[in-house]
């Protein structure tokens, strides 16, 4: 089965989509990656989805993504007096203290002390997903006096924002730690770390991953934004996390830095997925907004390798419409008039290494040619992804020895992939291309294709060849 779109779609799976018909349903309906929020999953229960993605895989006959997406550092406040919800009024003084008595109107227990000894005069502190705004009088390493410049009520345990200010701690909490290697031995295909803030942030984790797994960066902080082109370069892929980047930034900036990190990743051939409140009123409703259409559209225009679900599918009333209203969109853009135009205006000239001329070159030769496909043999999947950054009209097919380089390749923009045996040599490799651009449906015999590899085969991220090939009967 081969998709009608480029663009990936990430479903996450929860409490409405853990059974394996819905998720066999999900996949059948466009899903290619299916995300495991660690924040709502046990390691028994990421085992059983991990299981039961693996057995869908295996009927479906095509392989798939799974991300799972650790928690990270969340911060809250304390409780407060009889669990009572208390009214904070604009002006006035609040206190957070690390006194771990419940709290009132005046004050309550910051169980934090990092953010404690972090905050200074000036910064700010948003509570409960920026609903409530103070902004810091005097900071100690016991406590911050703020005053309320955004009021309202406020309740036991609610979230902390400081998005002004640095914490001297990593993104991998004790939680996380378990919860990545928990992960690496299900054989999961990617990790999400959150709330990144430096480059730093991602080198504890691939210490631990070892290459076992694709490393993505949410980027939810502005202190990442400041730091993007180095946490790029250390990830193997980027979540623009609109969520909580629009808690911490002003809103108005955030459509700006989306388009900003999409072309940042794509200059870097890296993946870079789109997320967070797409389609959120199909939570409820079977049919989206007009808003969030155009949301996703913009998303799959700009050239985003991918468009996520949050609680659409994982907890809402309608995940199978969710995912092929995601579906319909993406094709419906992919066809439209303008959008060749727009996404290769956005094309960014290759380095000057063999490997990038070479697959620049496949993507030129293809469109001039008029080729069935790219067929790109890859090892470590550098070879496809560099094709994919290409965004060529021309399909490409991405097979390689390796199933784990398989699965995490369906992240990749336009990437059909498949597992095959390892080539023997040159001419076999290029035989076995055929075959397979026949057998998937993207090549008829008679009809030419482009195949490009690295060669001596073992050498990852070598790409140094091209053939046009004639798929004979």
């Amino acid at each position: 089965m081969k998709r009608n779109r480029r663009v990936k779609i990430l479903a996450t799976l929860g409490p409405s989509s853990s059974s394996k018909d819905m998720i066999k349903k999900l996949w059948q309906a466009g899903a290619d990656v299916f995300r495991i929020n660690m924040s709502h999953s046990s390691h028994e229960v990421l085992n059983s989805l991990v299981n039961t993605i693996r057995s869908v895989e295996q009927e479906m006959g095509r392989p798939i993504g799974i991300l799972a997406d650790l928690q990270g550092p969340k911060l809250r406040v304390g409780t407060f007096q009889g669990d009572q919800k208390v009214t904070l009024e604009n002006g006035a003084t609040f206190t957070l203290d690390n006194d771990v008595t419940p709290g009132d109107s005046s004050r309550v227990y910051l169980p934090h002390p990092e953010i404690l000894g972090s905050l200074q005069a000036g910064h700010r502190l948003l509570l409960d997903d920026g609903k409530i705004g103070l902004r810091v009088t005097k900071a100690s390493p016991e406590r911050c006096e703020t005053t309320v410049e955004v009021g309202g009520v406020l309740s036991n345990r609610k979230g902390v924002s400081v998005p002004d200010t640095e914490i001297p701690v990593g993104a991998l909490t004790e939680k996380d730690h378990k919860d990545l290697i928990a992960a690496l031995d299900a054989k999961v295909d990617w990790i999400a770390l959150s709330f990144v803030q430096r480059p730093e942030d991602l080198i504890e984790v691939r210490k631990i991953a070892q290459g076992r797994v694709g490393i993505l960066a949410k980027i939810e902080k502005p202190q990442a934004i400041d730091r993007l082109a180095e946490i790029i370069e250390l990830s193997d892929a980027i979540m623009v996390a609109r969520g909580d980047l629009g808690v911490e930034m002003p809103l108005e900036k955030v459509p700006g830095l989306q388009k900003q990190m999409i072309r940042s990743c794509r200059k870097a051939g890296k993946p870079v997925i789109v997320a967070t409140q797409m389609l959120e009123s199909m939570i409820t409703s079977p049919v989206p907004t007009r808003a969030e259409v155009s949301d996703v559209a913009t998303a799959v225009f700009e050239g985003a390798d991918a468009v996520m679900l949050s609680a659409e599918s994982a907890a809402g009333r309608f995940p199978v419409e969710a995912v092929s209203t995601m579906d319909k969109i993406a094709i419906e853009v992919e066809q439209d008039v303008h959008f060749r135009s727009i996404i290769h205006a956005q094309r960014t000239e290759p380095e000057a290494t063999g490997a990038d001329a070479i697959t620049a070159a496949a993507g030129q030769v293809a469109e001039t040619l008029d080729l069935a496909a790219i067929v790109t043999y890859t090892a470590s999947g550098a070879t496809a992804l560099r094709a994919s950054r290409e965004r060529p009209s021309t399909p490409i097919i991405a097979f390689s020895p390796e199933i784990t380089t398989v699965r995490r390749l369906t992240l990749g923009w336009g990437l059909h992939c498949v597992a095959n045996v390892d080539a023997a040599n040159e001419q076999d490799m290029v035989e076995r291309a055929c075959e397979l651009a026949n057998k998937e449906g993207y090549a008829k015999p008679g009809q030419r294709i482009i195949v490009s590899a690295g060669v001596p085969f073992d050498t990852p991220g070598s790409t140094n060849m091209l053939r046009i090939a004639f798929v004979s009967e």
